[in-house]
């Protein structure tokens, strides 16, 4: 602020336009300017000084997602290709680039990009098919034409080789993936909003106050004089008049932030989505391996006898230290960094429910006016108190406020209303029913797998291992036994999606658990 020493007005000074008197001033108009400027600027600098720890507190977060996002993407995508390296050699090389492709879509979808989840999952599954039935349903079968390979890309859909799987990972990834895109949408709007009402336009009137209330009275000579209290809320509560019509729509937006963050578990939740995908994929590629004849005669009506041409497949690269230890932080951390981070978050963020509401006050309070008892400017003259009417906060109070003319809602602030308005829609539209936990347990006569993925796994835990930086898979299994291909064969004509998601993922997880040892590999993509 500028700042004068104690001083005697000598002169009276006609030109002024806000700080005239009928005391003596020592003011000009060219000093009145400067005063005009500095009060303007004061008020900004106020302004982002109040909101500066709510802009870190969300600007840090929307980047902390961001970053944990991309990561679970990654593990989630070697995960994938460790599948294929370490049970389904044969066909990982052809299948990393569909791989690769399908979790990009995954990180283009969360960033913004509008591309539809169904469309991408579905997509996966078709460009694998060809990849499987070459290696997979009829072993050897290698260099097909483009044209065959699309017959059967084409065919997929019709024959479904993979069963319900691919429905079931469009309906997990739309659940989750759509939360986790609006969090994101949701958190930069925040920024946003700050941003706008950090640098808001301050009308001719509402300018002119603030000189009022702030610099007037240095040309009196009353370098120390403080506005009333009355007199600076109503100074300030009409200059931040628009910014109090945000109040309401600023209390929705965190409200319902907080409402999705609480339904964002289960299948609703991206960490347990993604880290789950390669076994929905495995339980595909079982499933195609199990039907592979009846497959075969329908590629055939459809497409035609291919021609065998067999060439030695390649295979993976092994390097167990390539990417493992970043991956087995990540790991240790997934948890804290998506329940308890985003819980951690909203707790420090309705803390700033009422910012917008209040704002006036606490600068006032806080900053601009002089204590309670003390004498205080009120525009006019030092005074033991201030006598007009203090009106309320928001457009609609000012109509009786005695110091600033509000004429209506600012356009910027109405437009930043609006997409409030829209984000607090799109947040309350995920309503999510409840839904059992998938985590993979199932009891009966077929056996029963309990199955955690975990980063937290140490000697402390009875896990094996001594650190060397892999994903720790933790496997209990209780009664489970090849006696379950029996039941293979009726279990896959219940098609209906919620016996074949409970019953096949146990039962898949049984033999996947029981003939394929899970072993570290590299993610050869890279």
């Amino acid at each position: 602020m500028i700042s004068r020493g104690p001083f005697q007005p000598q002169r009276f000074w006609v030109d002024l336009q806000v700080c005239s008197s009928k005391n003596p001033t020592c003011c000009t108009k060219k000093m009145e300017d400067r005063y005009q400027a500095a009060a303007k600027q004061d008020i900004q600098q106020v302004l982002q000084t109040s909101s500066a720890m709510l802009k870190f507190l969300i600007s840090r977060n929307a980047a902390a997602f961001q970053e944990t996002f991309e990561m679970l993407i990654k593990l989630a995508e070697n995960y994938t290709s460790t599948l294929f390296c370490n049970t389904h050699r044969n066909m990982a090389v052809e299948a990393a680039t569909h791989v690769q492709e399908f979790f990009t879509d995954i990180g283009l979808f969360i960033f913004g990009t509008d591309i539809s989840t169904e469309e991408f999952v579905n997509r996966f599954f078709d460009t694998l098919f060809p990849v499987v039935y070459s290696h997979m349903i009829n072993p050897g079968l290698r260099d097909v034409s483009l044209e065959y390979a699309e017959c059967l890309r084409m065919a997929t859909r019709d024959i479904k080789p993979f069963g319900n799987v691919p429905k079931i990972v469009a309906r997990q990834m739309g659940r989750s993936l759509l939360p986790s895109r609006t969090f994101l949408q949701a958190l930069n709007l925040g920024i946003e909003v700050i941003n706008t009402t950090d640098h808001l336009h301050f009308s001719k009137d509402c300018s002119r106050a603030l000189l009022r209330m702030q610099y007037c009275p240095h040309c009196q000579g009353l370098t120390l004089s403080k506005p009333c209290m009355g007199y600076c809320l109503n100074v300030v509560r009409g200059c931040l008049s628009n910014m109090a019509e945000v109040d309401r729509h600023w209390r929705g937006y965190i409200q319902s932030l907080e409402e999705l963050s609480s339904a964002m578990h289960g299948t609703y939740d991206i960490e347990h989505v993604l880290l789950n995908f390669h076994l929905l994929v495995n339980d595909a590629l079982v499933q195609a391996h199990i039907n592979g004849p009846e497959l075969s005669e329908q590629v055939n009506k459809i497409c035609g006898p291919p021609v065998r041409k067999p060439t030695q497949s390649p295979g993976c690269s092994f390097d167990q230290n390539k990417d493992n230890q970043g991956l087995k932080m990540f790991s240790r951390d997934s948890e804290e960094t998506l329940a308890n981070r985003r819980k951690e978050f909203i707790g420090h963020l309705r803390l700033y429910r009422a910012f917008y509401g209040v704002l006036a006050d606490q600068l006032c309070a806080n900053e601009l006016a002089a204590a309670d008892g003390l004498p205080c400017w009120n525009g006019e003259d030092v005074v033991r108190s201030y006598t007009h009417r203090v009106v309320g906060s928001g457009i609609k109070a000012q109509s009786g406020n005695p110091e600033v003319k509000v004429k209506g809602t600012d356009p910027v602030i109405s437009q930043i209303i609006d997409k409030l308005k829209h984000i607090i829609q799109l947040l309350q539209g995920k309503s999510f029913p409840k839904y059992d936990k998938w985590d993979l347990q199932q009891t009966g006569s077929g056996g029963s797998v309990d199955e955690q993925i975990s980063g937290d796994c140490d000697d402390e835990d009875g896990c094996e291992g001594s650190g060397s930086g892999e994903v720790k898979r933790v496997l209990k299994i209780t009664d489970c036994n090849f006696h379950v291909m029996l039941f293979l064969s009726n279990l896959f004509q219940d098609t209906t999606e919620q016996k074949y998601e409970s019953r096949l993922f146990s039962i898949m997880s049984c033999i996947y658990v029981l003939l394929v040892p899970w072993v570290t590999c590299s993610n050869f993509i890279d």
